[in-house]
């Protein structure tokens, strides 16, 4: 017996000297896949050690791979979200349509085939494609090895007037906007696997003023539910338990350009910990809340409700030397932020009268980029068709990893 009893202790021994495994998420986030770290001026940098400047960018944030098995029959599984997708979207689909699109599909057999959630949709975005206005030189911001991705037939970047543009190619998603864009229309969120971008579509087609129900593409997807959090605040910071991260409860209050958004971060020491940074785009988007405006939980403090949040993902979009009215030219030259308050454009309104004021063009949640050198009020008109909003000095809210 006293054998046994000291078999036993020693055993109760071992097992408490060893280490306890992590739990696994339970909203796993996929990296963004962006692998180069970026100067201002768009040029490809050794990325910087804590303490340099330009520190803490998205490539060594160390997001996960992605993991893709294609099955062979029109399916592809991402083996670190558990969801299993349409290889190919289904083009064309009114929003009134996409329910009962899903619910009739039998693609593989599989008959419980869903719209996707912006979380879900958005999980496939990879941050290492860039539109240049040529699809023949450009990246989609989708594995296309992996996916059936094509731009539309278009004539570069000319406007919706004059017919399809190469990057109109949007997919819908099953999250409305619980607000209006354009003062009246009612909205869906969308995923833009062309130009790198979420924003908030309308179900009616503006082309032929509202008359007729807009189309956009539709990419399946079944599996688990994907995209819940679980938080938990203490004092200055917030644990989210389902995807490992720790979040700062504030944010920098004061807007600033994005090299001093990821110095604000790189330097931040909170809650006994030194290691915090500015998050990648994926990982933002996680505590993205559109069910509200401002678009997130009320466990975080938001300094600002009109708030736009940068991230340390550079958006690859370029543009051709001859747009002389864009605010970058050079891939790399424009960083991703997402519209926490109203997505700001500038449009006319009401049109034809050339009166031009500030509105809710894509909706709180939008996920758009700034030049990382442009300045407040250097774009007061905005830019491109919605004449987005530049401010060029947004806030910061800071990420650790731990778990």
């Amino acid at each position: 017996m006293t054998r046994c009893a000291a078999c036993v202790t020693a055993l109760l021994v071992a097992c408490l000297a060893m280490p306890i495994a992590a739990a696994t998420p339970s909203y796993p986030l996929v990296g963004t896949q962006q692998d180069q770290c970026y100067a201002v001026s768009g040029a490809t940098m050794p990325c910087p050690a804590s303490g340099q400047p330009l520190a803490g960018q998205d490539a060594a944030s160390g997001g996960r791979a992605t993991a893709y098995v294609d099955h062979g029959d029109g399916t592809v599984t991402d083996t670190v979200t558990g969801l299993m997708w349409a290889k190919a979207p289904i083009d064309a689909v009114a929003f009134a349509d996409t329910g009962a699109t899903a619910k009739a599909s039998r693609l593989a057999g599989h008959d419980d085939w869903r719209v996707p959630s912006l979380r879900e949709l958005y999980s496939l975005i990879d941050f290492r494609g860039g539109f240049t206005g040529d699809p023949a030189t450009s990246r989609p911001y989708i594995d296309a090895k992996a996916f059936t991705f094509a731009y539309a037939a278009g004539t570069g970047l000319g406007d919706a007037a004059h017919g399809r543009r190469p990057i109109d190619v949007q997919e819908w998603t099953s999250t409305r906007y619980i607000g209006r864009t354009m003062g009246r229309d009612e909205t869906v969120f969308g995923v833009n696997f062309a130009d790198g971008r979420i924003k908030g579509y309308p179900v009616m087609d503006p082309a032929n003023r509202m008359q007729t129900p807009h189309r956009l593409a539709l990419r399946l997807v079944r599996g688990p539910t994907y995209g819940t959090n679980d938080f938990h605040a203490g004092g200055e910071v917030v644990e989210d338990r389902a995807t490992g991260l720790t979040w700062q409860r504030g944010d920098s209050r004061t807007p600033v350009p994005w090299a001093e958004a990821l110095a604000t971060c790189d330097r931040l020491v909170l809650g006994g910990h030194d290691d915090w940074r500015l998050p990648t785009a994926k990982e933002l988007q996680s505590i993205i809340d559109t069910t509200r405006v401002p678009a997130l939980d009320p466990v975080f403090d938001l300094s600002d409700p009109a708030a736009y949040l940068w991230t340390s993902t550079t958006h690859l979009e370029s543009a051709p030397p001859a747009a002389e009215t864009a605010p970058f030219h050079a891939r790399g030259e424009l960083a991703v932020y997402f519209a926490v308050g109203p997505a700001l454009g500038k449009v006319e309104s009401p049109p034809g009268l050339g009166r031009r004021v500030w509105m809710d063009v894509h909706g709180a949640g939008a996920q758009r980029s700034d030049p990382k050198t442009a300045t407040p009020g250097q774009w007061p008109g905005g830019f491109g068709p919605q004449g987005d909003d530049i401010r060029g000095a947004n806030l910061a809210k800071c990420v650790r990893r731990t778990r």
